[in-house]
């Protein structure tokens, strides 16, 4: 069986729903959810524009970091999607969720999956703050 079961790089509005929906699976003890949000601020600076771009690699790149942790984890289901686009404060930004037979393994397989996606996969944020500056983050950073 394969574990992966959603993976996705939108320009749409995410869903946990859909996420959950996708990893259910009765021969999971524990499941593990992570939403990244859109926060008002960062480095300290008010935040007041948000934009996510993905490089064409990055779904390809995201089931390659998907695979890695189902198979170095012993999960029975995960899923990643990622959202491109303007988002608004609240926005959720990416959502990971892991279901595995223990907490322990969804919880580190979680973790896993979203670390390595951050590092891993070509996103890049592009923010505006009150100010007037921007910045440009990526995956690496």
């Amino acid at each position: 069986m394969n574990a992966i079961r959603l993976l996705g790089i939108r320009d749409t509005p995410l869903s946990v729903e859909e996420v959950l929906g996708a990893i259910g699976d009765h021969a999971a003890g524990g499941t593990t959810l992570f939403v990244g949000t859109v926060r008002d601020q960062d480095h300290g600076k008010p935040v007041s524009t948000l934009s996510y771009s993905a490089h064409p690699s990055a779904e390809a790149e995201l089931r390659r970091v998907a695979e890695k942790v189902a198979a170095d984890f012993p999960v029975t289901a995960l899923a990643a999607v990622h959202r491109t686009g303007d988002l608004k404060l609240g926005d959720a930004a990416v959502i990971v969720a892991v279901a595995a037979p223990h907490r322990g393994e969804a919880f580190e397989a979680a973790r896993r999956l979203i670390d390595d996606l951050k590092r891993e996969v070509p996103i890049w944020k592009h923010q505006g703050f009150t100010d007037g500056s921007t910045e440009w983050v990526g995956a690496g950073d």
